[in-house]
């Protein structure tokens, strides 16, 4: 099984360690990750070893703590009359396995109930509340509470910036007081230190107590995490700000005590400008964090909360409440709660939320609509058929979240250097602050040197240098309609070297189309050919008769009545129109009936050179014209490829054509390598023979018969409009069906990869600059000592600039023609 649980109290890419490592050692766990970004565990295990709760236990032991994403509803309970009522209803609901609370209001008839929606849904908490013999109905109002989620978020950036502007109102004062000499402000007498060091010390005393009060998180959190074993960045601010607290405390004894000479060497203000800098930069961390993931909101802000069905009437129910099989009513202007079938009415559909198509699609009985798209101009009455989780909206948070959650290998090297990072950096702070001391400076100097070092090292941005650019990276794609299943695939993708399309219905239409009509007798138009070609298929069901009725329709042609309908397989029909006798099929059928062709017979070949399907025409013995019938390439196929071409990409073309037909279609297009004459069965050999000449390889296609090759590619990407199993064994989905969509995915691999590349490089470059400046290498060469508080600034810095640079991928522009 799979969950997502959220985790609090990590700051840190060593607190995602800690939980990585104490969930992985679980027996029954397959798969455990933290996405700090998120600050979500993806863990994957087996139900018959390991219980949810032993999960929640492992993560409480390494000093986190795990709580599942829930949701809390309001249900109208009918049919209670005693207290004993509300018990029958209260115990129905907790048996159910995923929720968490449910109390029930005997005076109100209400019940408020929180529950893990992976694992229950409202049908279920229904069904449970009629089996204790009663009926609930969710409340309207319920629904369109606001995600929690967003909403802890938001607290939590007040709560980080209240706790900043109160430090800062004690820290500032502060800071004058200990500092304000060297820039020449002069002290009032009665803090003055060389007049008043007992009330100079005790103000200072008294301006910091409340600033490690407000940043108490950092030493509760901090010396947890260290007792268990596994440090974080809270532990190094912990250990470095405590430090210079308790020393300045013990100085304070010793002036309280009569030596004033301690006045002068307090560290007080160095603890809180620490804590008030940190705590600023959180505020600014927290910030960037909410605007990485505004994809997922954008997404899950577009399903409608209620909807209008026909239950004997029309009634208004939460979107929740919706079954499969209802008939839906949705106004102009409104959303569709979920996706189904028109079954009245005709509208045109705004689909550019999910597919980022901008031109509105009609839609008319017999049309699929999908959930949360907007209904422009008429009114329609449509089946619901997919609801609830199955939703394609749903569908795309889903994948949006996971992919967000997901880690890509260039995060790997990060990881396992957080992991050592912070017991590294705490040895190094004892080592330096120690080897100072003994080299001849003073304890303070040396106690300096090591609250810097502790001070200066942030294991933050490099946990955060790879997770939030893929969470701005992905978001920005589903954006566009590129939805980019796992942080695995974008980084894949940038390395392609060869695309293979499949051709039918990927860069081609997939329907045949009437393309030319070519007339052979003068007394007959082009109009008039194509109304006895399409009179005469009007009754076939083969695809390029079909695809000549619909060629006469475009053109509002009438058809004329058929006589004598004659099938004659292989070769084509025969029929009699008006009292003459038509015959229209391939050149074996006018050998056959000795129609001469003459130099339609050099015409035809140059069409099938062309990838197109010549059918002759005969009246009365004599041709009338050739109609050809072809796959039509599609508009963006060129241009997608020519893009490819330009970004240095190989482009081959897959397809069940025969040789001819297939070079035709790859010449008008551009492409580079024709693999034509392949089976269904065999594509996803073809690709593994492309794999074997050490190339990265992607694979592009839209039906069932794709999805082995599909899977077989290094990168599989699926064509929006193709089939649920292409979706399935993709990596990446296309939304729409535009080609152009793949130079996108392509270049957006590469701009999220470079934003990862360079994050990291500035998270190690300011590690390994920062921490020897702090360890006291400048003044060692006769330069300046690092203090404390300008490590702090750096710190805070550091994590913000990295999370400024993810933010830099929003700017990510598509592919156009």
């Amino acid at each position: 099984m799979e969950k997502m649980l959220n985790i609090e109290g990590m700051t840190c890419a060593s607190c995602a360690q800690s939980v990585e490592k104490s969930t992985g050692k679980l027996p029954g766990v397959k798969e455990a990750s933290v996405n700090l970004a998120t600050e979500k565990l993806k863990v994957d295990y087996d139900e018959s070893s390991v219980s949810l709760e032993e999960i929640y236990g492992a993560v409480e032991q390494s000093g986190y703590k795990a709580v599942a994403d829930t949701e809390t509803k309001t249900f109208k309970v009918e049919g209670m009359t005693c207290a004993s009522c509300v018990q029958s209803v209260e115990k129905a609901t907790r048996k159910i396995e995923g929720v968490i609370e449910s109390n029930v209001n005997m005076a109100t008839e209400k019940m408020v109930i929180q529950y893990d929606p992976a694992i229950v849904s409202v049908k279920d908490i229904k069904e449970a509340v009629a089996g204790a013999g009663y009926e609930a109905y969710e409340e309207i109002d319920a629904a369109s509470s606001v995600d929690t989620d967003r909403e802890k978020k938001e607290q939590h950036i007040k709560d980080m910036w209240r706790r900043f502007w109160l430090s800062g109102l004690f820290t500032i004062p502060l800071l004058l007081m200990s500092m304000g000499h060297m820039i020449g402000l002069p002290l009032p007498g009665f803090i003055d230190p060389e007049l008043n060091p007992v009330n100079f010390v005790i103000t200072q005393l008294i301006l910091t107590t409340p600033v490690m009060i407000l940043g108490k998180s950092f030493f509760t959190v901090g010396f947890k995490t260290l007792f268990k074993g596994h440090p974080n960045m809270d532990s190094l601010i912990a250990l470095g700000t405590s430090a210079a607290y308790l020393y300045s405390l013990i100085a304070t004894i010793f002036v309280l005590m009569g030596d004033a000479s301690y006045a002068m060497n307090l560290y007080y203000e160095s603890a809180a400008v620490i804590l008030t800098l940190i705590t600023l930069g959180k505020y600014f961390e927290a910030l960037s964090k909410g605007k990485t993931s505004e994809a997922i909101k954008k997404l899950m802000g577009m399903a409608p909360k209620t909807a209008i069905v026909v239950r004997g009437k029309e009634v208004e129910i939460s979107v929740d409440e919706v079954a499969e099989g209802d008939i839906l009513i949705v106004k102009p202007g409104e959303k569709m709660p979920v996706d189904g079938i028109v079954v009245e009415g005709a509208t045109s559909v705004d689909e550019s939320m999910l597919t980022g198509e901008s031109v509105p699609v009609e839609k008319a009985a017999g049309d699929n609509v999908i959930g949360a798209s907007i209904n422009k101009n008429g009114t329609i009455r449509y089946k619901a058929t997919k609801v609830g989780k199955d939703t394609a909206l749903s569908q795309i948070i889903k994948l949006v979240e996971d992919a967000q959650g997901s880690k890509a290998p260039i995060a790997k090297m990060a990881d396992v250097i957080s992991g050592y990072f912070v017991p590294i950096v705490i040895v190094i702070s004892l080592v330096s602050g120690l080897a100072w001391y003994f080299g001849g400076q003073t304890g303070l100097f040396a106690f300096t040197i090591a609250i810097s070092v502790l001070v200066i090292a942030c294991p933050c941005a490099l946990g955060l240098a790879t997770p939030t650019a893929i969470m701005v990276g992905t978001g920005k794609g589903a954006e566009n309609g590129v939805l980019i299943k796992s942080g695995g695939a974008l980084e894949t993708t940038h390395e392609i070297e060869t695309i293979v399309f499949d051709k039918t219905g990927t860069i081609t239409e997939g329907k045949l189309k009437v393309t030319d009509v070519i007339i052979a007798k003068e007394e007959i138009s082009k109009d008039e050919l194509l109304t006895l070609a399409g009179s005469a298929e009007k009754g076939s069901e083969h695809p390029l008769g079909e695809a000549i009725v619909e060629g006469a329709e475009e053109n509002n042609l009438h058809f004329k009545k058929v006589e004598n309908f004659t099938a004659i397989p292989g070769h084509g029909i025969e029929v009699t129109i008006e009292g003459s006798n038509v015959l229209l099929g391939n050149r074996k059928l006018m050998a056959d009936n000795k129609v001469a062709l003459d130099a339609f017979s050099e015409t035809s070949d140059q069409l099938a050179n062309q990838g197109k399907t010549p059918m002759f025409v005969a009246l009365d013995g004599e041709l009338a014209g050739i109609i050809s019938v072809a796959d039509t390439i599609k508009d963006t196929s060129v241009k997608a490829i020519e893009k490819l071409h330009d970004m240095g990409v190989e482009v081959a073309m897959i397809t069940g054509d025969n040789k001819l037909t297939a070079a035709a279609i790859a010449n008008q297009v551009g492409i580079d390598r024709v693999l034509s004459e392949v089976l269904p069965e065999d594509k996803a050999a073809e690709v593994k023979k492309l794999q074997e000449e050490g190339k990265k390889v992607a694979m592009v296609g839209d039906g069932i018969n794709d999805a082995p090759a599909l899977a077989q590619a290094d990168i599989g990407i699926a064509i929006g409009s193709g089939t649920d199993v292409a979706m399935e064994s993709a990596d990446i989905v296309l939304m729409r069906s535009d080609l152009m969509d793949v130079p996108t995915a392509v270049n957006l691999s590469k701009s999220t990869i470079k934003n990862i590349r360079q994050n990291l490089f500035w998270a190690f470059a300011y590690n390994v600059s920062g921490i020897p400046i702090a360890m006291g290498i400048l003044y060692l060469f006769g330069g300046p000592l690092l203090n404390p508080m300008i490590a702090a600034a750096a710190m805070s810095f550091s994590s913000v600039s990295v999370l400024l640079n993810a933010l830099r991928l929003k700017k990510f522009k598509p592919s156009t023609v």
